[in-house]
């Protein structure tokens, strides 16, 4: 299914009743079907706030904002697994499968494919009490995957976990990709992660919240984050971070 998504106009203002916070103005973006962009920012800048938005869990904005079409498949991974924590690691993906519908033979053995692919067969049976919290994520991971989504909205998905599992999770986020494109948001503080998977890297500054440079990430695949033309790029986004000064950086 195609999947685009549009951001045109967006400001998003918070209000404690006393005084008032800016998080995000002028936000106007758009992301065409199957692509994978990163979004990487100092802390405070409105990242998440973006990705709220996207996720549809925040609607109390200004301007324009859609997901096209309305009816398309969206999961969310964000820095907590938000797991269920009375069930298994595999009942917390079964659970969504049967919810829409899946037949629970069939959802197990979906879960158990997520499972594998995530690296923690031998955990599908215990609870998230009994993992670590880098394991936890990775359930999460799986479970988001488990609906095979058109929008795949990822905060800080990674930062959790050690740089082994890390880095097997990006190769195989990557794979996923190759074999059905989907489009992708991925929020990260990380900036050689965000070149390393993205093919555009949007970096915002604040405050209020802005985009600074949109850099297109042509690198051909399979990458390594040593590549120099990558610390290249990497080094590129820092700049702009750095400065905060606005511009746009064309394919």
């Amino acid at each position: 299914m195609s999947a685009r998504i549009v951001f045109d106009g967006i400001r998003r203002e918070f209000n404690n009743g006393r005084d008032s916070t800016v998080a995000i103005s002028n936000i106007d973006l758009t992301f065409e079907p199957g692509s994978f962009a990163a979004i990487v920012g100092p802390s405070g800048c409105g990242k998440s706030t973006l990705l709220h938005i996207a996720a549809g869990l925040d609607t109390r904005y200004q301007g324009y904002f859609a997901r096209e079409p309305a009816n398309a498949v969206l999961a969310c991974l964000f820095q907590q697994p938000r797991l269920l924590l009375w069930q298994t690691a595999r009942k917390n993906i079964t659970v969504i499968l049967e919810a829409r519908g899946m037949p629970s033979r069939a959802a197990r053995q979906r879960a158990d494919e997520m499972l594998e692919l995530v690296g923690l067969s031998a955990a599908a049976d215990k609870f998230p009490s009994q993992l670590s919290g880098g394991m936890q994520q990775r359930v999460a991971l799986a479970r988001a995957l488990s609906v095979d989504p058109d929008f795949l909205l990822m905060d800080e998905p990674f930062s959790a976990l050690d740089e082994l599992t890390a880095a097997r999770l990006r190769d195989e986020l990557v794979a996923l990709c190759l074999r059905k494109p989907r489009t992708i948001l991925f929020v990260t503080h990380n900036i050689q992660e965000a070149c390393y998977l993205a093919e555009r890297v949007v970096v915002m500054g604040g405050h209020p919240g802005r985009i600074v440079a949109d850099i297109a990430m042509d690198l051909p695949r399979p990458r390594r984050l040593d590549d120099p033309a990558l610390v290249a790029r990497a080094a590129e986004v820092r700049s702009f971070i750095d400065r905060g000064e606005v511009a746009t950086v064309a394919a």
